[in-house]
Parts: C-alpha cells; structure tokens; sequence
C-alpha cells in the first residue's frame, strides 16, 4: 500500500527482506517452535522470518496465545528453534546474553533484595572489570532515571505493581543491552499507570537509542512506541503478518494521537487486520473440527409490555 495522509503505510510482508541496505541486527529465518511431542506436541511458531533493525522501535502485536512469549523468548535465547536460523550480526543467537535485555511480565524481582540491590546484582554482574564505585554510581543512575530514587531501600512487596515494572526496567536497562525486549510488560498494570509507563519507556528509548522489540496486545500502545508494527496471526502455528509503517513523527504525545487521521488510519487498519486473521482462523477451526455443530434453543425475551398477571400468570 501506498502512504498516504489517511491510509497506513504497511511494508511488504514479512517474509520478504528488508528495503534497507544496511545489514539487520538481528535476523530470523523460516523459525520455527513447538513444545512436547507425540499426541502432546503444540505447534507455536511456524516458518518465522523477520529483519530487526538497529535502533528501531519494533512492536509485535498480537492476541493471547498466539506465541508472542515463545517469540520474545528465542530473540532472548531462552528457548532454542526447532527449525530456522536465529542471527545478531550475523552471528547465530545460541543462548541468553548481556546483549540482550528482556523486560518480563512478571516483574522477576529477587524478593529479599531492594530496588538498589535487584539493579545492583545485575551490574555486578555484567561489569566485572568496573570499580565498586563506578558500579555504585551506574546504579543510581538508573534508579534516577526510572524515578526510584525514594525508593531504592524499599523490597518488592513495598511496592506497586508500576514501581515493581520501573525497577524490572532499570535492571535490565543498567546492563546496557544492545536490544531491548519488551514482553507485555505493562499488561498488569491499570490505564493510568501504563501510560506513565509507556511515556517513560519512550522517553529512555530516545535518549538511549537502542534497539528495542515490545511485544503488546494492545494496537494503540504499539502506535505510540513503535517504527514499525508487525501482526503475530493467531496460534497455533502462528505466523508474522505483513508489516506496518509508522510514520507518525515523534515524540508522539497520547492525547493528541486520537486527533490525527493518519493514527486512526493505521489503527483501524491493524485491527482490521487482527479481527479478519482471528475470524479466519475460527473459521478453518470449525471447518476442520468433527464435533457436530451445537443448535441453540430458540428462546426470545418476554414482552415487557404486556401486563405482570399476563407474564408471571398470578394475582397482580
């Protein structure tokens, strides 16, 4: 599709390589997952290709179940491909690294330790070479720039779910990983506090510049964040839909995106395109299904018009 002021820029799809000269940071080729075996196996992923660029903000959308975690996990490399090539730089991905920060959805806070010291173990940890108090000054670095600076004494269970999230991020970011990997990690939160959230995390990422993957089911929050937005079709067997081009200019504030046309363009269109694929899905579903179909009585709503006596046939 050709872009326009009121019709979304979507790339080709993503099995085709990227317009870009420059070679992709991180590559997938014809990937695949599945888990168990036998009559127990599940198909997650099948025939995964995508091209992620250096510095890009890439959102993966999708609905629940439909493998989103399982593809955040294998760019981590926490889980290896049954099929397909996993590279960065050309390199294959063959474990987990420093390179590759990934933000959980469950905060995986250590709970016996404060803010200051779930940050500090990780520091520890990749920069061994570093002085105490180089270390000690990169922690409160982060601590400050996540807004935890009161709180850097306080455990996890002393905190909310946001400031359990803001500490998750400022751990992973103080590793200084080339990619960033975002799996929902504002999916528990209530409105208010993800879109503090999502303005924090854009604000880091501009100032950062690292690449940075954001898994989401949530179409707006990918618009907001997000260079690019590619479809995770639903599962099992989930495939990458075509990819779409924000080409909404930054920084991008949430209140005034509901007034632009070109969000509303692109975010009907990725709905669309969500809604259509899952119908679709249902459908081959049903098709291929032998349990016969299921016939609903044919009940109607009672008339409230006629009299009380009339419907309940007592005295009034």
């Amino acid at each position: 599709m050709t872009a326009t002021i009121t019709e979304p820029r979507v790339a080709e799809a993503a099995v085709q390589p990227s317009s870009s000269p420059a070679e992709p940071l991180i590559a997938m080729r014809a990937v695949s997952k599945s888990y168990g075996s036998g009559v127990t196996r599940t198909d997650v992923l099948h025939d995964i290709d995508l091209e992620i660029r250096e510095g890009e903000f890439l959102a993966v959308v999708g609905f629940s179940g439909s493998g989103k975690t399982t593809f955040a996990q294998l760019l981590a490399g926490l889980v290896e491909p049954d099929r397909g090539l996993i590279t960065m730089r050309g390199k294959p991905i063959s474990g987990p690294s420093p390179d590759r920060g990934l933000v959980f959805q469950n905060y995986s806070l250590l709970p016996w330790l404060t803010v200051r010291a779930n940050i500090a173990l990780s520091v520890n940890r990749v920069f061994r070479n570093w002085s105490r108090g180089e270390r000690r000054d990169h922690v409160e670095r982060f601590i400050e720039m996540v807004g935890l600076s009161h709180a850097a004494h306080r455990r996890p269970h002393e905190l909310s779910g946001g400031m359990r999230q803001r500490t998750s991020l400022a751990r992973t970011l103080a590793m200084k990983p080339d990619v960033l990997l975002l799996d929902e990690p504002l999916s528990a939160l209530d409105a208010l506090t993800r879109g503090q959230l999502q303005e924090e995390i854009l604000k880091i990422w501009e100032e950062e510049r690292q690449t940075c993957v954001m898994i989401t089911n949530d179409v707006d929050e990918a618009i907001l964040v997000a260079d690019r937005i590619v479809p995770l079709n639903p599962g099992p067997n989930a495939s990458l839909g075509p990819i779409f081009d924000v080409g909404l200019p930054r920084p991008r504030v949430r209140t005034e995106l509901n007034h632009q046309e070109e969000f509303k363009s692109l975010r009907n269109a990725v709905t669309k395109y969500l809604v259509d694929v899952r119908q679709a899905a249902r459908d081959k579903q049903a098709a291929g299904s032998d349990a016969p179909a299921i016939r609903l009585p044919d009940i109607r709503p009672q008339s409230l018009k006629l009299p009380r006596k009339a419907i309940m046939n007592s005295t009034i």
